[in-house]
């Protein structure tokens, strides 16, 4: 019996390529799988239809936008995901997501290897074979460009040669990568640290820089999941839509940041995220009204953890999913709307209402009707700072 390879597919020059490559290398028949997780292009059917053309033996798609909306971009607005306490996650959360569909059609068509059209140096390489690994350890993986040295110049003589159709083109500059969740923009001139991003490379945001009017809106959570926007409901995927055009409109999301990959390098990448952030910052906002204060400050640990795990390609691996288990009792009462002014490049907060709160106006305020026993507060002074007082007395006799 043939082996089959199933091949993680974009439709793109490299991929389509791969399908030709890996039956020369490996003697083996190509399944291509194309998922669409909102990063927008061609129609799925000429995707499928180019793979087949290439010399797919079978091909397929799958719309899994709302999957990824709802089980892996919603569980990162549920712990405030922000890797180096920046970055979104945008491409580390579709990996799983697309690892799922490529294992499920390994199993369907009796697949023994998996591959992808990933580089020996980056991030995305460890996600999906770190992925395959935890849901199907039996599946092999191969990787055409890093280990079969397939180049840029190689895979468009091959294209050639072959006569594939697929327009070989002058590459972009820039390497992207994008989904409805936010957009990577890495290499070329922003390979040089000190080279500051230009408008061109940026496609989901405006210039903040320009004079417009202000946006506000009000978007509504349920248990950490936002259910309406301005008061009409919506899924998670059309929360993260309506406000990547509403936030993106107003520049809101840019990222420019040297971040640090998994294998070890230092790599300068500039994202756009304007649903991610506006949702992620209105999603803080809300915690900081209905979660507890020592739930806070430990969740908030556990966020950077989870952030870490996420990026560094252990989406199955069991300390996450134990994680997750946290992050959604933490989101248990994180329930009402925020208010934000989208302009300039933020979104800021100003207002919040919650039926869970846990602010007490007569608590706080510091008016007529206050209802806070100021003169318990010395004695809790004095036990509070007891054991300083205590080391500091030491101190003083050394």
């Amino acid at each position: 019996m043939t082996e089959r390879v199933v091949l993680a597919y974009s439709g793109g020059l490299d991929t389509s390529v791969a399908i030709g490559w890996i039956a020369e290398e490996t003697g083996a028949e190509v399944i291509a799988v194309a998922v669409d997780v909102g990063q927008g292009g061609e129609d799925l059917d000429v995707i499928r239809k180019r793979a087949l053309a290439c010399g797919a033996v079978e091909a397929e798609v799958a719309d899994a936008r709302d999957e990824f909306a709802e089980e892996y971009c919603l569980p990162a607005i549920k712990a405030n995901a922000l890797y180096m306490d920046r970055y979104p996650l945008v491409s580390a959360l579709s990996r799983p997501a697309i690892v799922k569909h490529l294992v499920a059609a390994a199993r369907k068509h009796g697949a023994t290897t998996v591959a992808h059209g990933c580089t020996g140096k980056g991030n995305d390489q460890v996600r999906f074979e770190a992925g395959i690994a935890a849901l199907a350890p039996d599946l092999k993986c191969i990787a055409p460009v890093r280990d079969y040295a397939m180049t840029r110049d190689k895979a468009i003589a091959f294209c050639e040669d072959k006569g594939l159709p697929i327009a070989t083109t002058k590459k972009s500059p820039y390497s992207i990568d994008q989904n409805v969740f936010g957009r990577a923009i890495e290499t070329g001139f922003l390979e040089d640290i000190w080279n500051a991003p230009i408008e061109d490379i940026y496609e989901y945001t405006q210039n903040p820089a320009v004079a417009r009017e202000p946006d506000e809106v009000v978007i509504s959570f349920k248990e950490g999941a936002p259910v309406a926007i301005d008061g009409r409901p919506v899924t998670v995927l059309q929360a993260v839509q309506q406000l990547n055009e509403r936030a993106g409109a107003q520049g809101i999301g840019r990222i420019d940041m040297v971040e640090d990959r998994l294998v070890g390098i230092k790599s300068r990448e500039v994202y756009e995220a304007p649903g991610a952030i506006a949702l992620i910052t209105a999603h803080q906002e809300l915690e900081s009204v209905t979660v507890e204060r020592e739930l806070a400050r430990y969740k908030r640990g556990v966020e950077q953890r989870w952030s870490e795990l996420v990026y560094d390609g252990l989406w199955f691996s069991p300390l996450k999913r134990a994680l997750d288990g946290f992050v959604n009792e933490a989101n248990q009462h994180v329930t009402g709307d925020i208010r934000m002014t989208l302009h300039g490049g933020r979104a800021v907060v100003t207002g919040r209402r919650s039926e869970q709160s846990l602010y007490d106006f007569d608590l706080a305020t510091y008016d007529t009707g206050d209802t806070f026993d100021q003169s318990a507060a010395k004695g809790f002074i004095d036990i509070y700072s007891l054991s300083s007082k205590i080391a500091a007395q030491r101190h003083l006799r050394a």
